[in-house]
């Protein structure tokens, strides 16, 4: 990995600018952990019988991004970028995928979430979320989407380890 680049949160300022700030942060650490890697290497599992790999949570985070934003704010019937139907799981196995393709696509999905969140009024815009069949908020869809790239920059921690021995941030 190169020198860190990413911008914290700040330390003092309105909710919605600290959930935008963390949410980037953890966006630019998904990003940071792919660096300088090879599609070889991005695809490189953690262990059988898991298809989990670099590539696959770039793959799944474009899934996620889409769901909660695009399917949530804009079109509830706006098709999985990976599966025919709602299934997360699809987009680990990278095995056939490449950087261009995946993170064309979570770039794609990420500008659209940020344009989404932009434009809304307040964290408190309704959307539709299709699989629970009831409403949330921005707010939820934000803190929700954050979790998620917590969780799979965790994984992302050790997968990198696993490829090339690089640890940290």
């Amino acid at each position: 990995m190169t020198t860190d680049t990413r911008v914290g949160p700040p330390h003092f300022g309105s909710e919605r600018d600290t959930l935008r700030a963390f949410l980037d942060y953890q966006r630019a650490t998904l990003a940071m952990k792919c660096e300088g890697l090879t599609d070889e290497e991005l695809r490189q599992r953690s262990m059988p019988p898991s298809t989990l790999s670099l590539l696959g949570l770039v793959r799944h985070m474009a899934e996620v991004e889409r769901t909660w934003f695009r399917r949530c704010f804009e079109d509830n019937d706006a098709p999985m970028v990976w599966s025919d139907k709602i299934d997360f799981q699809a987009a680990y196995d990278a095995s056939a995928s490449t950087r261009a393709e995946a993170f064309g696509a979570w770039e794609t999905e990420v500008e659209n979430s940020r344009r989404i969140e932009r434009e809304a009024a307040s964290l408190d815009v309704a959307g539709h979320q299709p699989r629970w069949g009831e409403d949330v908020s921005l707010r939820m869809v934000m803190v929700h989407v954050l979790l998620e790239y917590g969780r799979h920059n965790g994984h992302a921690d050790f997968l990198r380890e696993g490829v090339d021995g690089t640890v940290g941030a």
